[in-house]
Parts: C-alpha cells; structure tokens; sequence
C-alpha cells in the first residue's frame, strides 16, 4: 500500500514538473512577427533547444524558404539567434533577442541595411 502511494505521489509530481519545464524549452514551432519598414512581416520559426545551445530553421520571405538561424542560444529565459538571407543580390543578417514566457517571446531584432542599422520589436507565439 505505501508503495502505491509513494507511486501515486511521484507520478504527481512528474506531472507538476514537466509543464513548467517545456515552457522554459524554445523547442517548438513559432509563428513570428516582425515590424520591418513599417510593414508587419509573419514568418515561421523552428527550434530546438540542446543544452543552452539552440538550433533550427527562419522560414520566410517571399517563397517561404528555410534558412538555418545561427549562433542560437537560450539560457535564462533569454533567447538569441542571427539568420543571414539574401535579397536582390544583398545578403543581410538580422540579430534577434528575446525573452522567452510561456508561450511567446518578445523581443528587439536589429538588421545592418546599406550600412544603417534598424532596429524593430518582434514576438512569437508558440504554435500547438
């Protein structure tokens, strides 16, 4: 009977814990939004999170292409990660920096243009 309850007491536990652990994870596909020259710009971000180090794919632009992000990482809630594209002959890389919540992050991304820096806000949310 003891181990019964014992079971019972772990198993509840184990399932306290583990929700609050996926939302400290980035792991997951993320519908972002971005202001970028007064246009709002919808694209998908896929991500895994490994140790601190986190990885995945930008999907975006104008035929939803899959560029992987770069120097990702997520430690203390904070999340950062580059993608470099390609526009009309031009590569660019914007850096994205957020705080991650639950289910969404927020945060300031910031792209060198023509040698001009612009900064924009942006937030994803998690997609179930």
């Amino acid at each position: 009977m003891k181990r019964i309850a014992v079971a019972v007491v772990v198993l509840a536990f184990v399932g306290l814990v583990s929700p609050l652990r996926a939302a400290d994870d980035p792991t997951g596909t993320w519908k972002l939004e971005a202001n970028f020259g007064g246009k709002t710009r919808v694209s998908t971000l896929k991500l895994k999170l490994d140790g601190d180090k986190l990885t995945g794919v930008y999907v975006g632009g104008q035929n939803n292409t899959e560029t992987p992000i770069e120097n990702g990482s997520f430690k203390d809630g904070k999340v950062s990660f580059s993608v470099t594209r390609e526009f009309n002959n031009n590569k660019f890389t914007t850096k994205y920096n957020g705080a991650l919540t639950g289910d969404s992050i927020k945060g300031k991304a910031e792209t060198e243009i023509g040698g001009e820096t612009r900064m924009s806000d942006w937030t994803a949310e998690r997609q179930k």
